[in-house]
């Protein structure tokens, strides 16, 4: 299960536009997943032979006995007689601007549903009942303004990047106690959007808000998060209260920003972290208190205004301290004199190519 959502997060998790996604690619993954089944392969022939013989297909839709592929149809509606046995339904890139309460009444079975680059703005309370085995629903690319309700309890992974969501009201993902995906980014979500309590009962793993509104870390986020994506925002400088919450977290993203600060401290309460993203923003110098993260390997600090670096910035005086050396330390397009730096500045760093210096242009 976790190596099938990650190869979901490696896919999609840096889009910054619409991305077909393979459905039978993520079929195949789930064939692995469940490869421990006891179904023979007997039992999967007679099953494929039975369903070409006996169910039918939409019109305009390619069907195969588990996944049924409506894409590019100019479908302004989901269409009817879905087989109800399915396990993926792909309707990506239509013109569907509702979710009927009917819609999906039936597939209880269903697994996967992609409903990318619609034009959706409203889906039904009662749209996703009675889907108590979906792990999957991506909604990205859509015209939805708030979160819809009553959303199937089980899911694992889902995606509403890009729509029109601006507030997030408190328990919008009341019951959703196995999401481990939630992908938030390019939407107009500042700040005072996020209702406190929004994300109360979660215990998510990978939270996305990038190219959002958002001035400063959201500070109620679930706080079993392990990576947080906040690039091309608009935040302003990093506190100590910033991460308090996120002790679990291992990977931040908070490139593309305007931060001219980094707190003393600020990553006390992240000490597994082993990947920090501070490029292209506004810092004057290393950010402090990165040579007592122990397990650190990789820090992006490129694009900044940083003149000068210490001897102490990433590494710890006593050797015994680093548990993982570095195998990437970025520092080009930095107005620092790369021949004023001493050597003994990357002494945890693994190998001469773990460190990029460069001249800096105006």
């Amino acid at each position: 299960m976790r190596l099938f959502l990650l190869l979901c997060l490696l896919t999609l998790g840096a889009a910054k536009s619409y991305q077909r996604i393979n459905v039978m690619e993520l079929m195949k993954n789930y064939d692995l997943m469940m490869a421990d089944e006891d179904n023979s392969d007997e039992d999967d022939s007679k099953e494929e032979e039975d369903y070409e013989e006996n169910e039918s297909c939409p019109a305009g839709c390619h069907c195969s006995p588990r996944v049924v592929q409506c894409s590019d149809q100019g479908l302004i509606s989901v269409p009817e007689k879905i087989p109800e046995d399915i396990l993926m339904l792909d309707l990506q890139n239509n013109d569907i601007t509702e979710i009927k309460e009917n819609d999906f009444k039936d597939l209880n079975k269903l697994y996967g549903l992609f409903l990318i680059n619609n034009k959706i703005s409203k889906i039904h309370p009662k749209a996703f009942r009675n889907m108590d085995k979906l792990r999957i629903l991506y909604l990205s690319y859509n015209l939805l303004t708030e979160i819809p309700e009553n959303l199937p309890p089980n899911v694992l992974e889902l995606r509403f990047h890009e729509n029109k969501i601006s507030r997030i009201q408190k328990d919008a993902f009341k019951g959703l106690n196995r999401l481990h995906v939630l992908e938030l980014g390019a939407n107009p979500l500042a700040n005072s959007g996020i209702e406190l309590g929004a994300f109360n009962g979660l215990s998510t793993f990978y939270v996305g808000m990038a190219e959002a509104k958002l001035t400063a870390v959201p500070k109620d986020l679930p706080s079993s998060i392990t990576e947080l994506s906040l690039d091309y925002n608009k935040i302003l400088k990093v506190e100590v209260e910033d991460f308090i919450r996120y002790k679990n977290l291992l990977r931040l993203r908070l490139g593309f920003n305007q931060i001219k600060s980094v707190e003393n401290g600020s990553f006390v309460s992240t000490p597994n972290i082993r990947e920090i993203h501070l490029d292209n923003n506004q810092l004057k110098k290393v950010p402090p208190g990165l040579s007592s993260l122990r397990y650190l390997q990789v820090i992006y600090l490129h694009g900044n205004k940083i003149n000068s670096v210490g001897v102490n910035d990433f590494c710890p005086v006593s050797p015994g301290i680093k548990k993982n050396l570095y195998t990437g330390i970025s520092l080009f397009a930095n107005p620092v004199k790369y021949w004023d730096v001493q050597p003994a500045t990357f002494r945890c760093v693994i190998g001469r190519r773990g460190v990029q210096l460069g001249n800096f242009r105006k």
